[in-house]
């Protein structure tokens, strides 16, 4: 919707209603991802795409048709890859697109959402796209500390808040199903999360191979990843696959650049696994001055008493050393790249959700984070 918003945001707030299809779901090769969105303004202005061919003219008629009905569909357009350019839909695949009507009464928190955006807040919304015709429609807007709206039960709303949060940490868009009540397990309801954020980053520094496992998970759990080092011999796009950049640059100065480009937020997570001096000081100056979601510095405990001491002579108070996840992760007796990594990841997930880093086994109460967290 991101990009069709401020088109939607000037008929709504002109009372209009308007058809709008989304990509909800996508199967082979489906040429435009979930989330891409297609308006039938009052006037019968097309804005955006769905699927760049055929597929158009499809969901145009079908936002007609919702307008003058007012009842949303999910409908599913498809075409083999064999005849797909015959007919426009050059690369085939599968998509499933929900038509609905959008308008004051049916999304009152659209303002609210464009004026998120805007200031680039993260916020996402969750629709029931498939089931019974009293849940159809049912829409819950979910912002860090705050939700709008309802899905039509509060234990849903409950669990679907817990979880789509995790999404929107994340930036990622998809559909997920429970059961009528918030049944993690059922699948009577399937509901579309659209997240209105890019996907936080991580940034790992030092091309050793602890990062390159530490960029693969990093990739796994939603992060946009980027491995950074001095030294061009070891940071090569070859070394780092999952990474999705790699960057030859002192690492401090790389991320001075990012902040001063605004590219670093409160959700970036930085992994220092340079462990030498010349490298992670310096950068441990400036990243400890900023608010991020997680520093964390790989090395010894003789490494990390020595880095202190380095860190203190060069003016960081306590406050700010106190932000440093030294040595980095959680004590799960890892040993290989692999291990470490998992326990690095372990350590930042738990930071973000408020977690023990216990056993659940030896624990009591909720096992997952209350909506309010």
């Amino acid at each position: 919707m991101r990009d069709v918003l401020q088109d939607l945001v000037g008929w709504w707030e002109a009372g209009e209603t308007v058809g709008m299809g989304t990509v909800v779901a996508t199967w082979r090769s489906a040429p435009r991802p979930a989330g891409a969105s297609m308006l039938v303004g009052p006037d019968g202005t097309a804005v955006g795409s769905v699927s760049g061919g055929c597929v158009e003219g499809a969901v145009y008629e079908e936002a007609k048709d919702v307008v003058a009905q007012g009842a949303p569909t999910l409908e599913r357009y498809g075409v083999s890859d064999d005849d797909a350019f015959a007919v426009g839909l050059t690369c085939g695949g599968i998509l499933d697109v929900y038509v609905e009507p959008i308008n004051r009464e049916t999304f009152p928190e659209l303002g609210e959402i464009a004026a998120s955006v805007e200031a680039h807040e993260p916020v996402c919304t969750v629709t029931v796209v498939r089931g019974p015709a009293d849940r159809l429609g049912h829409r819950l807007v979910i912002w860090n500390a705050r939700t709008s709206g309802t899905l039509g039960s509060q234990r849903l709303d409950d669990a679907v808040t817990a979880d789509a949060r995790g999404m929107l940490a994340a930036g990622r868009t998809a559909t997920m199903t429970y059961g009528h009540d918030g049944e993690r397990r059922g699948d009577e309801l399937t509901l579309f999360v659209s997240s209105f954020a890019p996907p936080a980053r991580m940034v790992v520094f030092g091309a050793i191979d602890f990062a390159a496992a530490v960029a693969r998970v990093g990739a796994f759990l939603g992060y946009r990843v980027t491995v950074c080092d001095a030294r061009p011999v070891f940071a090569t796009a070859r070394r780092f696959p999952d990474a999705h950049e790699v960057v030859v640059e002192w690492p401090h100065s790389y991320l001075r650049t990012e902040v001063d480009a605004g590219r670093i937020d409160e959700r970036t997570v930085l992994c220092v696994l340079t462990h030498d001096p010349k490298f992670d000081v310096p950068l441990l100056e400036v990243a400890l001055d900023l608010d991020v979601a997680y520093v964390g510095a790989m090395g010894s405990r003789r490494t990390h008493d020595e880095r202190l001491e380095r860190l203190r002579e060069a003016g960081l108070t306590d406050e700010q050393l106190a932000k440093l996840s030294s040595p980095i992760g959680l004590d799960l007796g890892a040993r290989t790249p692999e291990e470490t990594a998992i326990s690095i990841a372990a350590e930042i997930i738990a930071g973000r959700w408020g977690g023990s880093g216990e056993r659940l086994t030896g624990a009591s109460g909720p096992i997952h984070a209350s909506a309010e967290r």
